[in-house]
């Protein structure tokens, strides 16, 4: 493939709908913090009884993985470092570099909103949290790697995986009591804008790199 057709990956659109999403992501904070005093939504309410009636020690297990996997030291430290190991391995650098750069940066939004806007936790949690419900870090990490992979390796059933992945994640928080429904929400606009906006610019180096590994 040509340089200049590559050029052609890197497009405005990319920025513009990650920007919108991350700003979207906001506003639901902005708008949880003002209406209602921090408190749910009738969304997040309904959507909590409706859950709660369906715990059951066969689905606390699943949901307790999910947990395990999808934050903590495991989440934020090994499955990325692990990633970037393989990608490495199979010299994919730019790739490694791409996903590296989006995990650090979903985090540090999440830490950045989390912080800014406080917003209490359910009060049937059934793990332990740190502060800020608002977003869910569990959930933008899952569709940060969901939207990376999907981007790196360019498959389908890659981003089918990504989206049931996030999905399943942000069933499995508010299963837990560890976040309201919006709180997934904001969580998964973040996970995906953050990655759509770091793999703008590194757009043409990652596509050519994933071209000449199928020649």
């Amino acid at each position: 493939m040509k340089a200049s057709e590559a050029k052609k990956v890197t497009r405005r659109w990319p920025l513009i709908s990650a920007l919108v999403a991350i700003v979207l992501s906001a506003l639901l904070g902005l708008l949880i913090a003002t209406r209602s005093g921090n408190l749910p939504l009738s969304l997040d309410s309904e959507w909590m009884e409706e859950i709660l009636e369906e715990r059951a020690i066969w689905l606390d297990v699943p949901a307790l993985f999910m947990d395990w996997i999808g934050g903590g030291i495991v989440g934020v430290v090994i499955v990325p470092v692990a990633t970037i190991v393989v990608l490495c391995a199979l010299k994919r650098f730019w790739a490694a570099l791409f996903y590296g750069l989006a995990a650090l940066a979903s985090a540090g939004v999440v830490q950045l909103l989390k912080g800014l806007y406080g917003r209490p936790r359910p009060e049937d949690i059934l793990v332990t949290a740190d502060v800020g419900s608002f977003p869910s870090g569990h959930v933008a990490n899952a569709a940060t790697i969901a939207v990376s992979l999907g981007i790196i390796v360019g498959r389908t059933w890659v981003w089918f995986v990504g989206v049931l992945y996030t999905i399943l994640m942000a069933v499995s928080r508010t299963y837990l009591g560890a976040h309201w429904l919006t709180d997934t929400i904001g969580g998964a606009l973040i996970g995906a804008g953050v990655a759509v906006m770091v793999w703008a610019p590194l757009a043409s180096r990652v596509h050519l790199e994933r071209s000449s590994k199928r020649r």
